[in-house]
């Protein structure tokens, strides 16, 4: 597997950021601000995550997705793991997250790799998506904000 940024003149993966959020306007809008990581294997790209500056030293990780033909393999952690690698080596010293209130194993595994909830942003996917999001059986409204320290 390897994970490397995603190259000037290379059309960015849509249809695998689209999984991890559905407003193509998000995307691009995030796009033209962060950085875009790509998880490679013998089938392509597979994984994928953009690491965003918000504040000074601070940046937040968005938009991990893994193809659903590669899920269950631990790609989701490898990619945080090296976002959180990347945002040390590029000096940030405060990595943050969001996801959604329904997204069970997003939540899981962002805590499992270090992240602590640090504020809930009520409304979020109502107010910011014209659609209705249910994921887990459970109607997604809130971002839930992660945080974690770089040392």
């Amino acid at each position: 597997m390897n994970i490397r940024k995603l190259m000037a003149d290379q059309e960015p993966p849509m249809e695998l950021l689209r999984l991890a959020d559905p407003s193509s306007k998000i995307i691009i809008d995030y796009l033209a601000r962060g950085e875009c990581y790509v998880a490679e294997n013998t089938d392509g790209i597979v994984g994928v995550y953009v690491l965003l500056p918000t504040r000074p030293e601070t940046v937040e990780l968005v938009n991990v997705a893994v193809s659903e033909h590669a899920q269950g393999n631990g790609l989701g952690k490898l990619l945080v793991t090296d976002a959180i690698l990347k945002a040390k080596e590029k000096g940030f010293k405060t990595i943050e997250v969001g996801t959604g209130n329904s997204s069970i194993g997003q939540l899981a595994l962002y805590q499992k790799c270090g992240f602590r909830i640090v504020a809930v942003d009520f409304d979020f996917f109502t107010k910011h998506y014209e659609e209705t999001i249910f994921e887990n059986g459970i109607w997604c409204r809130d971002m839930i904000r992660l945080s974690q320290e770089l040392n």
